[in-house]
C-alpha cells in the first residue's frame, strides 16, 4: 500500500486545476483526480479508472506514490487493531483504532489515534513514545492515510480522530493543522471538526495559534499533576511553560473560542494521587471551562508506575463532581496489545502481515 504524494495530497482544487490545465488536459479533470485522491483515497494512479492514461503518466512521473505499508497488525481482545505502518524512508510509526459496537455487533461508532511524529521529544516519565525520541515530524498525508487505512481495514466509517498517539503535534503545527482540514473537508473523510481532539503536554503557542483557527477542534491537554514540581518531573520538556501561564492560555483559549478543554489526568498511584494534588487539580479548575478526563494508569515497560487505588479514584471523582467539575474516567483499551494510553513506541517488529 501507498498513500499519495504529500505535495500533490495538499493541492487544493483550484491549484489542481491549474496545474492540470498547465499540462494540456481539460479543467474538469481535476475534480476527477481530486476525488481519486481525497474520497476514494486511492494507492496507484492506475485505480483512477475515468482518468486517460497521459494522465496518470504525467501524475505518476511529477508525484510518485509513497510506500505507506502495513508491517504489524495486533488486534486485541476488546476490538481494538493496532497498526505499525512503515513509511517512505523505512521510519515506523503507530495507529489505533477503536470499535465501540452495538449489541448486534454493528460498529457504531469507530475513534483512531493518529500519531503525528515519528517518536516524541518530550520524554514523559510514563510514555514509551517518549523513550524513543523524536525522528521526524509526519507530513499531512501520511497522517491522513492512518485514519483512511483504518477505515478502510474496518470497513466502517471513522467518527472520531484524536491525535493522541506518537508525537506532540504543536511541533507539527502546520502539518497536523493541513491533515485535519483535509480529514474535516466534505471532499473527504468529512469528520466534524467537534469529532476531532487535538491533544498536546501544554504548548502555549500552540494553543494561542489554534485558539484563532476557524475550525471547532476539541483542545486535550495533558495534565497529569497540577502541582509543578509534579508535573516538572513527569514532564521535563513543558517545565519552561508553567502552569500560571498554561492557565492563562486555556483562559484565553476559552474565551476567544467559547469551547471548554479537556485535561487528561494519569492517576499514578503515590506519585500525583494524594490529597495535596487533589486539591491542586481543583484550584486550576477555578474559573476555567474545562473537563478532567482521568485516565486509568496502564503498563509501560520499564516504568515503574503503578495504577492509583480503585478507592482513590472513586474519591477524586466523588469530590470534583461535588465541586461542580466535569469529570469522566476513561476507559482503556487495547491494553493487552500495547495500545493504550502511553504505551505506543517504535520498535522493529518481527511478524509481518
Amino acid at each position: 500500500m501507498a498513500p499519495m504524494n504529500n505535495e500533490l495530497m495538499t493541492l487544493t482544487l483550484p491549484e489542481l486545476t491549474g496545474l492540470i490545465e498547465a499540462w494540456g488536459f481539460p479543467r474538469f479533470r481535476a475534480k476527477q483526480v481530486h476525488e481519486w485522491i481525497h474520497r476514494h483515497h486511492c494507492t496507484s494512479f492506475d485505480a483512477m479508472s475515468n482518468v486517460p492514461a497521459p494522465l496518470r503518466q504525467r501524475l505518476a512521473q511529477e508525484y510518485p506514490f509513497e510506500e505507506f505499508s502495513p508491517v504489524d497488525r495486533q488486534v486485541s481482545i476488546d476490538g481494538t487493531r493496532k497498526y505499525v505502518f512503515k513509511l517512505n524512508d523505512g521510519c515506523l510509526v503507530e495507529t489505533v483504532g477503536m470499535p465501540t459496537h452495538r449489541q448486534d455487533g454493528i460498529i457504531e461508532r469507530l475513534s483512531v489515534c493518529v500519531s503525528s511524529q515519528v517518536g516524541c521529544p518530550m520524554a514523559c516519565a510514563f510514555c514509551a513514545t517518549g523513550r524513543e525520541g523524536l525522528t521526524r515530524n509526519l507530513q499531512a498525508g501520511e497522517i491522513v492515510q492512518q485514519i483512511a487505512t483504518v477505515q478502510k481495514d474496518f470497513e466502517a466509517r471513522v467518527s472520531n480522530v484524536v491525535v493522541m498517539g506518537q508525537g506532540e503535534p504543536f511541533l507539527n503545527y502546520d502539518e497536523v493543522l493541513s491533515a485535519l482540514r483535509m480529514v474535516n473537508s466534505a471532499d473527504d473523510l468529512h469528520i466534524g471538526a467537534r469529532h476531532i481532539t487535538i491533544s498536546t503536554c501544554g504548548i502555549i503557542s500552540g494553543i494561542e495559534r489554534l485558539s484563532d483557527e476557524p475550525e471547532q477542534f476539541t483542545l486535550a491537554i495533558s495534565l497529569h499533576s497540577a502541582v509543578q514540581s509534579t508535573r516538572d518531573e513527569l514532564m521535563p520538556k513543558v517545565s519552561q511553560q508553567p502552569l500560571p501561564l498554561l492557565k492563562t492560555a486555556l483562559k484565553n483559549y476559552t474565551q476567544k473560542t467559547g469551547r471548554r478543554v479537556s485535561l487528561e489526568y494519569l492517576l499514578i498511584k503515590n506519585v500525583n494521587d494524594s490529597e495535596e494534588q487533589l486539591l491542586a487539580l481543583l484550584d486550576l479548575c477555578r474559573g476555567l471551562l474545562c473537563h478532567i478526563n482521568l485516565l486509568p494508569m496502564n503498563p509501560v515497560e520499564g516504568a515503574p508506575f503503578q495504577p492509583a487505588a480503585e478507592k482513590t479514584v472513586r474519591h477524586w471523582m466523588r469530590t470534583l463532581e461535588a465541586e461542580g467539575v466535569e469529570i469522566s474516567m476513561r476507559k482503556s483499551r487495547g491494553s493487552d496489545i500495547d495500545g493504550a494510553c502511553g504505551q505506543l513506541k517504535n520498535r522493529i517488529v518481527s511478524r509481518e502481515t
